[in-house]
């Protein structure tokens, strides 16, 4: 039986003569997104990686992906290390090149894979920004005690990202009913729709109960559309200035403002606090194990790179302090 990926693009390749780019992208598009249930973040960047490929492709001439080869590929990815793309964003879209052609031999829209002999650049281990226990809790010491509406919000966000570990999307996407506080837990939705409940200090409870008591309402009242607020009073647990959901791109305005002078750089996103967490646990004794059910982390693999962190910084206090280092 032929999916709906498959009918669609082979109507199209019969009625023109020759299957294009656009047509295959956004049958594979539907494929990632209904058979396959990923997410629409995952979903994008395979989308915007063989839309890219579509562009280099034509061109060379190649209309069609049943006309591509090694060399286009291999073309592709060499233009993108002249641009600069980084070495993470390379291995990437080889992997998008490997599941769509292999995608597209099962479906019998190619005779034959090209991407079998593409060699993808090994990816360069990038150690995450990591802030100090010290400098993160004077921080959010700090932004506590707000009377500020938005300054209150901003507390609890920083309180929860640390204190929770969560992903700056799985913070967004938080509703009211999600929160416990008294038993200061999350309810969150993470990377393929997999939900955990995520435990928090007290801090970040009291942040999140001041917020909910004073700034949300205050926020709710400052919001220009009064239909918008009652459709959201008893949804979004963090709402932006004019009554809607807390977007992502507000929270990593927010983080790089108040840790980007502590690290030291001009820009640093949501995960800084997440990555801080993680190691500050290892450091403090937690098993690996935990860290990665606290974190929603799939594979052991990517929760380890933490103790490489921690290692470092052991083997750095090592040289410091040992009269033999």
């Amino acid at each position: 039986m032929l999916s709906a990926g498959r009918v669609d693009v082979r109507r199209a390749a019969a009625h023109s003569g020759q299957m294009q780019w656009d047509e295959a992208t956004e049958a594979f598009v539907e494929h990632l997104t209904k058979v396959r249930r990923l997410s629409p973040a995952t979903v994008r960047a395979y989308g915007s990686d063989l839309r890219d490929l579509a562009s280099a492709a034509e061109r060379m001439g190649v209309t069609g992906p049943q006309d591509a080869d090694l060399d286009v590929l291999r073309d592709w990815l060499w233009r993108a290390t002249q641009r600069g793309d980084a070495r993470s964003t390379l291995a990437r879209r080889s992997a998008t090149a490997r599941t769509f052609f292999a995608w597209a031999v099962d479906e019998g829209l190619v005779a034959q894979d090209p991407s079998l002999r593409l060699v993808s650049p090994k990816r360069g281990r990038t150690l995450p920004k990591v802030a100090t226990a010290a400098s993160v809790r004077d921080l959010l010491d700090e932004m506590g005690g707000a009377t500020d509406p938005i300054e209150q919000r901003d507390a609890a966000v920083l309180e929860l990202l640390y204190g929770g570990a969560v992903r700056v999307s799985e913070l967004c996407g938080l509703d009211i009913d999600d929160v416990d506080l008294d038993r200061a837990t999350a309810r969150v939705l993470g990377k393929g729709s997999k939900e955990r409940v995520v435990p928090f200090g007290v801090p970040a409870r009291d942040a999140v109960r001041v917020y909910l008591e004073s700034g949300r309402r205050a926020l709710l009242e400052r919001s220009p559309s009064e239909g918008a607020a009652r459709r959201i009073r008893a949804g979004a647990l963090f709402i932006g200035i004019r009554g809607g959901r807390l977007a992502p791109r507000a929270v990593h305005t927010l983080v790089s403002q108040r840790l980007g002078p502590i690290l030291g750089v001009d820009a640093v996103g949501p995960h800084a606090l997440r990555h801080s967490a993680a190691t500050h646990l290892l450091d403090g004794g937690a098993d690996l194990r935990s860290v990665q059910e606290l974190l929603g982390h799939a594979s052991l693999g990517t929760t380890q790179i933490y103790t490489h962190v921690s290692g470092e910084r052991l083997a750095a206090t090592y040289r410091l302090a040992h009269p033999r280092a």
